[in-house]
């Protein structure tokens, strides 16, 4: 399988543990970190959505002219703007990047947040709406001729976009639920999940295969796990540093919860509830999967962390690729500091450990 790493490339220096610093939109930042990350070693970098953040895009576009190789991973709602316009820009910052652009498609996710854009869909309506955009997204890209489309959700007639990606452009989606499987069943590249312990993970893997399988595509579509990996020159140092960064996310998330705006706390995804319901059960599983974070924030986002060592952190990143995860998107609480510290100390690690894994194992097929 091939590894890929992801980092993520904010707006703005900031984290559950760390008060935001600087502007919302941080010129200086952006840059920094998008080239910290690409002299890291990192293949892509997420630029995430949500309503209260500066566009995904737009910042993609600024990024794509700071940096010469990391690719673009656009988180991107469909329902907000017609499919063959998204069709549009993507292949279009594909052109300007020369080739690194990506979509992540982002379905679910808090309703609350959906709701301040005017989006009141239910959860399985939003999917079967999903499973249309992303039809006429990719005929817009390879289509050659006009063509229509005539569904529940969209109708195009006679469409023809003349910028095209530049080669296939991946999809990459989220999304823990029934429906979701489905439709990155048909879809998806990459299926993306937050970090859970080894035995939830490969249940899911191959759930998604199994999903696949009724469209040929068990052997096409691969794997992403998303993890906060806390570092430390000894174990004992890295455990004292996640109570530290705890801490903090504590104060900073107390001092918030007055004005919290999360209508469905802890509940708001099928992805949040299963980390809630994982750091209910244990606050570490598999010796270093660490929940105390997805716990405070009731699961929101990429939360859990693997906690130690580099070496150690990547000895279980390794078990993960074992059971078929061949991306692993990492963000630090500290993102500045720890993006410079995967790139030296961890990604080459984990690179190592593939290759020797991958090494053994074609010698044993021999």
């Amino acid at each position: 399988m091939s590894l890929e790493f992801i980092g993520l490339i904010g707006p703005q220096e900031s984290s559950e543990s760390q008060a935001p610093r600087g502007p919302l939109v941080d010129l200086e930042f952006i840059k920094a970190f998008a080239q910290a990350q690409e002299y890291a070693g990192f293949d892509k970098a997420l630029l995430a959505v949500n309503t209260s953040a500066p566009d995904s895009m737009i910042l993609a576009t600024y990024v794509a002219a700071l940096t010469e190789r990391i690719g673009l991973l656009v988180a991107h709602r469909p329902g907000f703007q017609a499919p063959t316009f998204a069709a549009r820009q993507f292949a279009t910052l594909d052109q300007l990047s020369r080739g690194r652009a990506s979509i992540n498609v982002i379905t679910g996710g808090d309703s609350g947040d959906l709701q301040r854009d005017g989006d009141f869909l239910d959860k399985d309506a939003r999917y079967a709406r999903t499973d249309e955009y992303l039809e006429v997204l990719r005929n817009t890209w390879t289509q050659t001729a006009p063509f229509d489309h005539h569904g529940p959700h969209y109708r195009v007639q006679d469409n023809l976009t003349l910028v095209k990606p530049v080669a296939r452009l991946p999809v990459y989606f989220s999304g823990a639920s029934d429906a979701a499987v489905d439709v990155a069943a048909k879809h998806a590249d990459v299926y993306m999940m937050w970090g859970e312990p080894l035995a939830q993970v490969r249940e899911r893997i191959a759930q998604v295969r199994q999903a696949a399988a009724r469209y040929g595509r068990e052997q096409h579509i691969r794997f992403s796990l998303s993890l906060r990996p806390i570092l430390g020159a000894t174990e004992d140092e890295a455990w004292a540093r996640a109570e530290r960064i705890l801490a903090d996310a504590r104060q900073r998330i107390g001092i918030r919860q007055g004005n919290r705006r999360e209508k469905n706390f802890g509940k708001s995804n099928v992805g949040s509830e299963r980390l809630v319901q994982l750091a209910s059960q244990r606050t570490v599983h598999d010796t270093r999967l660490w929940t105390e974070i997805a716990a405070l924030g009731g699961g929101a986002g990429n939360s859990t962390s693997l906690v130690g060592t580099p070496e150690q952190v990547a000895e279980a990143a390794l078990a993960y690729y074992e059971l078929g995860v061949s991306t692993f998107l990492f963000r630090g609480f500290e993102q500045l500091r720890d993006a410079v510290e995967y790139g030296q100390d961890l990604i080459p690690r984990i690179r190592d450990k593939v290759a020797q894994y991958e090494k053994s194992r074609s010698a044993r097929r021999a």
